[in-house]
């Protein structure tokens, strides 16, 4: 049973539903184990579903960005993953519209950048990678033999977290960018096996 919005109110209701709340296999309707009988659906008659896409468009206009499909299968691609690079959206966001360009998904993520919807990443020696937790003031570590990227929170507080011993005058640090290299647990835990074949 779908979760309702009732029209012109930012209430959600799902009455006598005391139940989590879960999202269908393709994530596109959120809907909770609640029955409506004829009284409650009666009085949610032209009421609408609650979708993802109804919540990543409120997304897009409180920054300003105007709401279309690309923006929303781009933004519906990166809530789902973390540091996802620009090939791996383009692939899903394909598959979701048909025919997408690269350059299209370039122009959406830089968007999404400068308006504080995702922040992007560049790991050296890796492509760009591009994730949703913005806002705070975390750090990557980078495992070196198989690339995953993963977040760690602030090793010394607040931003910017790391002061430069010397800076141009004048010079306001905002962000530190740490990142973290080494192998982990996975790889390490292979290197071990490839060691005792030999």
């Amino acid at each position: 049973m779908p979760r309702y919005r009732a029209r012109g109110t930012g209430a959600s209701v799902c009455p006598g539903s005391l139940r989590p709340e879960v999202w269908t296999a393709d994530r596109d309707v959120l809907v909770t184990s609640c029955s409506l009988d004829s009284f409650q659906k009666t009085r949610l008659s032209g009421a609408v579903p609650v979708t993802r896409s109804d919540e990543l468009a409120t997304r897009l206009r409180e920054v300003g960005l105007r709401v279309t499909g690309p923006r929303l299968a781009v933004l519906s691609v990166l809530a789902g993953r973390a540091h996802v690079d620009v090939e791996t959206v383009r692939g899903a966001v394909h598959d979701r519209l048909g025919g997408v360009s690269t350059q299209a998904v370039y122009d959406v993520l830089r968007a999404f950048t400068v308006a504080g919807l995702v922040r992007r990443i560049e790991p050296a020696g890796r492509p760009a990678l591009f994730e949703t937790r913005t806002g705070d003031n975390h750090h990557h570590i980078v495992c070196r033999t198989c690339g995953t990227v993963s977040d760690i929170d602030c090793v010394v507080g607040a931003a910017p977290c790391l002061e430069p011993s010397s800076a141009p005058p004048g010079f306001l640090v905002d962000e530190a960018e740490v990142t973290f290299w080494g192998v982990c647990a996975n790889c390490q835990s292979k290197n071990r096996e490839g060691i005792d074949h030999l």
